[in-house]
């Protein structure tokens, strides 16, 4: 059974991840990624976040995502939160659980995202993805690949602002 496969109303699309050495402390990476609200300087899909309270585990996100002419909205809840080290969100509307997560080395960091979907997709999700986004399969490959320029552009946004 491959990672696509339907079962019944459920799905477990596959794993994505991107990873990207930064030359830059943690710190820095961290203050960038834990703040919600800049997501659209990075995200190729996702225009905008807003955290409804301080931003911390438990905190619920309303995003708004485009592609193409297809706008939706999600609401997602913060289930990690580890001050330079990892914030992680569910989103409440599909099950995925996406994250950023950081890595410290002696030089550099390395900053890792992953999307995955331990409980799988639901039916609505899939449909959606399947009639609006171009199919799973296709969906998931702009996803990764937006995901490797959203950390390039990370990565521009800190070594920028450290200067």
């Amino acid at each position: 059974m491959d990672g696509n496969t339907a079962v019944g109303t459920q799905a477990a699309p596959r794993p994505l991840h991107a990873r990207l050495v930064v030359e830059a402390e943690p710190a820095a990476i961290w203050r960038t990624v834990s703040d919600v609200r800049r997501t659209g300087e990075w995200s190729p899909e996702c225009r905008r976040v807003i955290p409804l309270g301080r931003v911390r585990a438990g905190t619920l996100l309303l995003g708004f995502n485009r592609r193409g002419r297809v706008w939706w909205a999600t609401v997602s809840r913060i289930v990690r939160f580890e001050p330079e080290r990892e914030i992680a969100w569910k989103v409440l509307t599909n099950r995925a659980v996406w994250s950023y997560t950081i890595e410290a080395r002696p030089d550099a960091a390395v900053l890792v995202q992953t999307r995955r979907t331990p409980q799988g997709e639901s039916g609505f999700a899939l449909a959606f993805t399947r009639l609006l986004l171009g199919g799973q399969d296709v969906h998931d490959d702009e996803l990764e690949a937006g995901m490797l320029a959203g950390l390039r552009r990370i990565a521009e946004l800190v070594t920028r602002e450290a200067h």
